[in-house]
């Protein structure tokens, strides 16, 4: 249904959506917990950024950062508006879970807001089996953001 590649940012389209999620996050969190990465921080060599596509049209996108660790955190997950509800996000986070065991990572861990501009997408990582866990990455614990995680491996 969805093309999901590598995206190496410097279309329009993968900007116009990384713009659109990055606005989202500062609009909906309070000020000094936004940590999505802009296009520096996606284009830095520990990030890969892959784009779902149906047709000509960008339909999500999202990155997977190795933390050096054995972890792996999703990041910039973010459907375009046109195609909320068609299951781009589930696509685009199996195939980082397929990445990131391809890779060898024993977890994939994510930080996350609170409130109800989040609750779609902490539905989807739950249902795939990510739980609530302990902070990580160097994330300051606030009252604010949430952190989950994914056992790839027993």
């Amino acid at each position: 249904m969805f093309e999901i590649r590598e995206d190496d940012l410097s279309g329009e389209p993968t900007r116009r959506l990384l713009a659109l999620h990055l606005a989202g996050m500062h609009a909906n969190s309070p000020p000094g917990s936004v940590h999505a990465l802009d296009l520096s921080g996606l284009t830095a060599p520990e990030v890969t950024v892959w784009s779902a596509w149906q047709g000509d049209a960008i339909a999500g996108i999202g990155a997977l950062k190795l933390l050096g660790d054995g972890t792996g955190e999703v990041k910039s997950m973010r459907t375009h508006p046109d195609h909320l509800r068609r299951g781009v996000a589930a696509a685009l986070l199996e195939h980082i879970i397929g990445e990131a065991l391809a890779q060898g990572l024993a977890q994939l861990s994510l930080e996350t807001g609170t409130g109800p501009v989040f609750e779609p997408a902490l539905a989807l990582y739950r249902r795939r089996g990510f739980v609530n866990g302990e902070v990580f990455g160097g994330y300051q614990v606030s009252s604010f953001n949430q952190f989950l995680h994914l056992a790839l491996r027993a």
